[in-house]
C-alpha cells in the first residue's frame, strides 16, 4: 500500500492568517501576535509561528517574537533578509519602528 503525505486542507485559520502575511510589505515587520489578532485569531500566536514553519511561499522573515527579537531556526538568513528591506537588526532584535518596521 502507497502512502502519500499531502499538505493539509486549508481551514478558516490557516486562509486568514496566509492573507495577512501576503498583504505585509517589504520591510514591514508585525509579532506573532499581531499577525494572529489581525487575522481574527487574538491570543493564537503559536500557531501562525506552527503555520509559518509548515507553510512555503509566505515572508516568514517579517514575523518576529513581541519582544522584536528574531524567532525562528534560521536567524543568520532572516536577519540577512530583514536587512536587504532596510530593517536595523541589532544583536538578533528588531528595532521596530512606529506604523511597522
Amino acid at each position: 500500500m502507497l502512502s502519500s503525505m499531502t499538505a493539509a486542507p486549508p481551514t478558516p485559520f490557516s486562509d486568514a492568517v496566509a492573507a495577512v502575511l501576503a498583504g505585509l510589505r517589504p520591510g514591514e515587520v508585525v509579532t506573532y501576535g499581531e499577525v494572529a489578532a489581525e487575522a481574527g485569531y487574538p491570543g493564537a500566536a503559536r500557531a501562525v509561528g506552527t503555520f509559518l514553519r509548515d507553510s512555503e511561499g509566505f515572508p516568514w522573515w517579517r514575523v518576529v517574537r513581541a519582544d522584536g527579537r528574531l524567532a525562528s531556526g534560521k536567524i543568520v538568513e532572516q536577519e540577512r533578509l530583514l536587512a536587504a528591506e532596510g530593517v536595523p537588526v541589532a544583536s538578533g532584535r528588531v528595532r521596530r519602528r512606529p506604523g511597522g518596521a
